[in-house]
């Protein structure tokens, strides 16, 4: 065999033997798992009959049996400080959940004490949840997450509403705390979480701070949170060096399939929505 003819062989040998490695590697790569592997968030457990913001345990039931599995909640404290979900204290939500005629007009709009809310049904057929309801269903769907939506920002509020979560998880079981994932609204709100439980998974939600993009992109390449926002921020650039800093990138709230596909192609990773099932997801043509 002549050199030239020696050269090409050991050429096509190696570059045989790269390939096989490449695809033998790419056999080996393990599907996501975990909160990685799930791409849809219902907002507020879920919209159910084209409501929204019910925050209810049939909107969680009524979403998971469509594949979903990761849902926001928002959860407020009552006036006798128990933990609750619901999105807010305003007379337009009492109108919106349907229950004008279950409370009082003195009661519209107003903080209410624990038996007030959990004796109130929302749109007369919806069961509403205590942060203890949530924990059994965690415990009663092994691979539902629940992501936190606790508005409040001052460190004392913070600290009461995650001690309370990590109480009733640790009452029912406490690995159910590996499946709560915090949001936060602002860096500091880490480290007041932190003291009370650290999270395996924490999410930073943008739509609170003034923090610029660099600002934001250093913070996920220190404490490696993952990055929800609003789709209007949502910009190519900015989605690409979040997830070369290591995050997952979710937007919110998006319901319409065609946005979800352009946002996809971006390189979002999820998508919180109040009509979208994983199942739905699935079936989207062009999705990343």
């Amino acid at each position: 065999m002549d050199r030239k003819k020696l050269i090409a062989s050991v050429i096509m040998v190696v570059a045989i033997g790269l390939l096989l490695v490449i695809t033998l590697s790419d056999d080996k790569k393990e599907p996501a798992a975990g909160l990685a592997a799930h791409r849809i968030v219902a907002h507020a457990m879920g919209g159910i009959n084209n409501h929204t913001y019910t925050n209810t345990l049939d909107a969680f039931i009524a979403n998971y049996e469509q594949g979903t599995r990761v849902f926001e909640t928002d959860l407020l404290l009552t006036s006798d400080d128990q933990l609750v979900a619901r999105h807010e204290w305003t007379t337009n939500m009492s109108k919106l959940l349907g229950q004008e005629s279950v409370l009082p007009d003195a009661k519209q709009g107003t903080v209410l004490n624990y038996n007030e809310f959990m004796n109130s049904p929302v749109l007369d057929f919806y069961s509403p949840l205590d942060i203890e309801k949530i924990m059994k269903l965690m415990a009663a769907y092994p691979d539902a997450y629940i992501v936190t939506d606790t508005k409040e920002l001052k460190p004392e509020l913070v600290t009461e509403q995650f001690r309370l979560i990590v109480e009733a998880a640790e009452k029912i079981d406490p690995t159910l705390l590996q499946r709560i994932v915090p949001q936060i609204y602002s860096r500091d709100m880490l480290d007041v979480v932190n003291k009370v439980y650290a999270f395996p998974e924490v999410i930073f939600t943008l739509y609170q701070t003034q923090d610029s993009d660099d600002v934001v992109i250093n913070f996920v390449k220190q404490s490696g949170v993952d990055i929800t926002m609003p789709a209007a921020r949502a910009e190519k650039s900015f989605v690409r060096k979040l997830k070369k800093a290591g995050a997952r990138v979710y937007v919110h709230t998006v319901n319409d399939e065609e946005e979800i596909t352009e946002l996809s192609r971006m390189g979002v990773d999820g998508f919180y929505t109040d009509f979208v099932s994983e199942d739905d997801l699935g079936l989207i043509k062009g999705l990343r």
